[in-house]
């Protein structure tokens, strides 16, 4: 073992393991959710007055389509590929509009997920895998 990348902080490196599993149970989780919606359009409660209001079944393809990437991508993570950082990267930050989108129908949920996002996008943004201090 080598010391760590040096143009990534031990909580970066470490976070990296951590956002990939995050992505696949979020994806495993996103799918569920798209499942429920598309079921049974009476899961979550309807929103009338909302400037974002897409049917539920409409939602229920979004997530679970974009869940089923995400899994994907966070299998590529664990397995420490560079193509899936970046996607991972771009399906955090479309995963952030779209759980503000769906904030009403399930605002606590979606709020954790924002979070989870942030950590996920910060996570694979500042880990540098090839990069060694000098000795």
């Amino acid at each position: 073992m080598g010391p760590p990348p040096s143009g990534s902080s031990g909580w970066a490196a470490g976070g990296v393991t951590f956002a990939g599993v995050l992505m696949l149970v979020n994806g495993g989780l996103n799918i569920l959710q798209g499942i429920s919606a598309l079921a049974k359009d009476d899961v979550y409660t309807r929103v009338n007055d909302y400037v974002y209001r897409i049917n539920l079944t409409g939602w229920g393809w979004i997530l679970l389509i974009l869940g089923a990437i995400a899994a994907v991508t966070g299998w590529g993570i664990l397995k420490d590929a560079a193509w899936a950082r970046v996607t991972g990267i771009v399906l955090a930050s479309l995963s952030m509009l779209f759980q503000f989108m769906f904030l009403p129908y399930a605002p606590i949920w979606s709020v954790i997920l924002l979070a989870i996002d942030v950590f996920v996008i910060w996570a694979l943004a500042t880990y540098r895998p090839g990069h060694r201090q000098p000795r």
